[in-house]
This record gives structure tokens, sequence and C-alpha cells, in this order.
């Protein structure tokens, strides 16, 4: 039968979760839904441009405040950790210098440097919204029961993202920096790193960690699809820790720091995402069983 014959009482009929939402999205053409995703990826740039342009005509502050923060030993974390120090008879944890300096080897070294940076920041700031413009757009063609399975995705995969951000920022980034920068295999050699190498280092280092704190979400929709299981994860949870030591030593400059850094909250997530995959098949079999009781 052709689809322009089809009503919407055969659409029901076929698909008793749909609502007038999921059968107007189903009446819809291919390009209607282009030019739907189009509006909302135009909204997402439109956003993430907004924060680039605040990024860069606050370049001076955003630096010196931001991105070169942990190269001064009063960064909030090196503080904490002369406090601790202090209080645990430690001097040892106390890092109150930085043997490096940074420095600009390229005559546009520093313009391109603020225009990536303000960028970078500009992606970031905006990613809860860009997240959620695209979640709209994805939404409509769920069943009913998918979007209820669904519900706050948006706001989770958000929070997670932000919680990867300022871990990567103030817990692996600053202790990697100080790690790699103190780090001597001859006194006679001075740290003199150039501006790219340091703030791509940052960026990756916090970047990865955002992205790496979404495995509860991708766990909780696999699971949800029926592609994992709780049992599957525990069953493979070795190889599933030397997976994260292989992707941490990727993602991470070479050294054992500050791939044990990102690996260590990596298996704390895999851990919870083992308890998501388990309340997630529970649920199912819920459900399967109210259906077998209609």
């Amino acid at each position: 039968m052709p689809l322009d014959q089809i009503t919407n009482e055969q659409l029901e009929k076929h698909n008793p979760d749909a609502d007038d939402k999921d059968i107007k999205a189903s009446e819809m053409s291919f390009l209607d839904h282009l030019e739907q995703l189009r509006w909302h990826l135009i909204r997402g740039v439109i956003a993430i441009a907004v924060f680039t342009t605040l990024a860069f005509m606050n370049g001076q502050w955003v630096f010196h405040n931001i991105i070169f923060a942990p190269a001064r030993p009063d960064f909030w974390t090196y503080r904490q950790m002369c406090a601790a120090a202090e209080w645990l008879n430690s001097p040892a944890l106390c890092i109150d210098s930085m043997n490096f300096i940074i420095q600009s080897r390229t005559l546009s070294g520093q313009f391109m440097m603020h225009i990536t940076a303000s960028v970078l920041l500009g992606l970031i700031c905006a990613f809860p919204y860009v997240f959620w413009e695209i979640w709209r757009f994805i939404k409509p063609g769920l069943y009913r029961k998918e979007q209820k399975a669904a519900r706050g995705a948006s706001i989770y995969v958000s929070i997670l993202f932000l919680m990867g951000v300022f871990f990567g920022y103030y817990i692996v980034a600053p202790l990697s920096i100080n790690f790699l920068a103190s780090y001597q295999i001859d006194p006679s050699i001075q740290n003199e790193f150039d501006i790219i190498s340091f703030v791509s280092t940052l960026v990756t280092l916090v970047l990865a960690c955002a992205l790496l704190f979404q495995l509860p979400i991708v766990v909780f929709f696999l699971a949800r699809v029926g592609l994992i299981s709780p049992k599957f994860m525990r069953t493979y949870r070795r190889h599933a820790i030397v997976i994260i030591l292989v992707i941490s030593a990727i993602i991470t400059p070479p050294d054992v720091f500050s791939q044990i850094l990102i690996a260590i909250p990596l298996t704390i997530l895999y851990e919870l995402s083992i308890g998501i995959a388990s309340r997630v098949e529970r649920r199912y079999f819920k459900e399967e069983e109210v259906e077998v009781a209609k």
C-alpha cells in the first residue's frame, strides 16, 4: 500500500506506542527532516559562536585565569595539596613552584592559539545546549516507551560532561603538567615549553575526561537495546580494565602517571555502569511481566 494511503488509524494500530507527535513525524518527508535538522544545527552553531566570541573578547582574562592557571603554583589544586601536606606533615605533597616557562616560538603562535582556545572554550560552554538541540531532533523519532526510558538524557549527559571537564581541569591536567614539567633526565636541561604544546596537552586531558565520563550513558542505551548485559560486563571486567588502560595511554601524554589518573575514574565509572545495566535489565523484565499479564 502506498505511504500516502496509510491512515493515522492504521499507523496507531501498527504501533500502539505512537502518539500524535510520532504520527506527525512519520508523515514528514526526508527533506522536511533535513530542514528541521538544519535549524537545530544552526542554533547550536550560533550558541558556539556566542561563547567563542565572548572568550575571544576576554582573551587576556581567559588565558591568565583559565588556560595558564594550572601552570602557576597558586592554582586551586596546588593550594589544596599544600594544605593537605601541612595537615599530614608531608612537605613532599606541596607544589610551591613550577619548573618551566611557556614560550611562543612562531610569529603567529599567540594569535592562532587565541583563536583556537576561544573556539574550544565555546564548544565546551555551549555543549549542553548543542546536545539539547540534537536531542530535540532525535526524540520525536523514538517510541513512547523509548522516550520515557531516555527521559532527562540531555540533563544527565550535560552533568557527566561538566563533571568530566572539572575532573580533567582540576585533577588530571594540573597533576600531569606538574609531573611532566618536574621530570628531568639531567639538571642542565631547562624546560621551555611552546604555548601550542602546553595548551594542546591541557585541552586533550580535559576533553578526554569529559568524553570518557559519558560511559554510564553509553552503557545505559546499549543495555536498553539489549547489546550488553550486567552479566557480560562482569564476565569481561578484566578485559575492560585492559581496554581502559590502553585508551588512557592513547589519550594522555606518554607517561604512566597521567594514564593512571585517567584509568582510576574510568574503572569506577565502569563499575557504576554495571549497576546501571542491572537496573535496566530489571526494569526490562518487569515490563515484560506486565505485558505477559495483559
